[in-house]
């Protein structure tokens, strides 16, 4: 017997509900939890902020140029968090459990020079080991435009990328 399907996609369909099928009675592995990257756990959860780096050439700064940008990575990553999530905590202790570790990092360029790019990023490390990082490109005159808040406009920026 010959069975022309008149439907492709509904027999599509229909094999991958008998295969899906097949799979739970052989005893098919459970789908693993949701992720908690989602903006109602994220919107409640306890943050900490780590130790914030500086990545690339960190050389084009002197010590004391590199201290007050790292200084304001941890400050504004914080707060930029809090301000996409009014709901959240920011904790100060790294060993608060089941917080969202957050690690501000900056990719320094090479050279100072006005058309040279920043990279700027937040490595996300969930409670349940998974990790999420967000990062975006920022110009020199772009940032320089904004001077002393320059690290509030960057995490600020890619806070507004949180779900």
């Amino acid at each position: 017997m010959t069975v022309t399907a008149r439907h492709p996609g509904l027999t599509f369909l229909a094999l991958g509900t008998l295969t899906g099928l097949t799979a739970a009675l052989a005893g098919a592995a459970p789908t693993p939890p949701a992720s908690a990257w989602n903006a109602r756990t994220l919107g409640t959860a306890t943050y900490v902020i780590l130790d914030p780096r500086i990545e690339g050439n960190p050389n084009i700064l002197n010590p004391e140029q590199r201290a007050g940008i790292l200084g304001a990575m941890q400050r504004d990553s914080g707060s930029a968090i809090k301000r996409r999530y009014p709901g959240a905590t920011v904790a100060a202790d790294s060993g608060t459990p089941g917080a969202i570790r957050v690690t501000p990092v900056l990719v320094a360029p090479g050279a100072l020079v006005p058309w040279a790019k920043l990279n700027a990023r937040l490595d996300f490390d969930l409670p349940g080991g998974e990790r999420v990082s967000l990062n975006e490109t920022f110009g020199l005159l772009t940032l320089w435009q904004y001077q002393a808040e320059a690290a509030n406009y960057v995490y600020g920026e890619l806070a507004k990328r949180l779900p």
